[in-house]
């Protein structure tokens, strides 16, 4: 590694929070960027939801029956955590802060609610603050999502238009975040996000300045 480029990965690791309605395409995105980054991971997720066909446990999420995650969310060891569709979600402090101790950039997709807790942690954790990038990917019309919806053929169409529901107030909160990508293709969507994370990169507050 040549010294210039070594100067230009001099950076605070960052906290990359993406948020998107049901369907909106932020976990095809978010595998995308991981393919693309190989320095970025993921925070996993806790869920007592079972597994869909093919999920993994500590792969995909961390699945918990109800007891264990009472348990741990007892003993505070979240961060954030919802209900959503029925189901407890959560990610644990140990998770998160853990990955970016070691200096790793640390992607977590989470609903417009979580995105909310952990904004709000942020705010009280010094560590968080600096390292959070928050962006909210939706498509172009509530008719764009809708086609998704019914083309991955996971629901009813009752719990399809229970989601489109729930979509209408989470694309009302897209002010909260620091970005609003309306998502094209996939292709546009991933260098959009990998222009905002480079861009993120090299603010001051987390750079780390040359040697002269």
């Amino acid at each position: 590694m040549t010294p210039h480029i070594a100067w230009m990965n001099r950076s605070e690791p960052l906290l990359i929070v993406i948020s998107a309605p049901s369907g909106g395409g932020k976990t095809t995105l978010c595998k995308q960027l991981l393919a693309a980054r190989p320095g970025v991971t993921r925070a996993i997720t806790c869920t007592t939801r079972p597994p869909r066909p093919g999920e993994r446990d500590g792969v995909d999420y961390y699945f918990l029956d109800e007891t264990t995650f009472a348990r741990r969310l007892q003993a505070d060891e979240f961060i954030e955590h919802a209900t959503v569709y029925g189901y407890r979600y959560g990610v644990l402090k140990a998770e998160l802060l853990g990955k970016l101790n070691q200096g790793n950039d640390v992607l977590l997709q989470v609903d417009v609610q979580g995105a909310a807790t952990i904004r709000a942690k942020a705010r009280l954790e010094p560590q968080l603050n600096r390292a959070i990038v928050t962006v909210f990917l939706t498509p172009p019309t509530l008719a764009e999502l809708e086609r998704r919806l019914r083309t991955r053929g996971q629901d009813t169409l009752e719990v399809i238009q229970r989601r489109l529901g729930v979509a209408r107030a989470e694309i009302a909160c897209w002010r909260e975040f620091d970005y609003l990508l309306i998502s094209a293709s996939p292709e546009e969507d991933l260098r959009r996000v990998l222009a905002i994370i480079e861009a993120e990169k090299m603010r001051t507050s987390r750079a780390q300045p040359p040697e002269f």
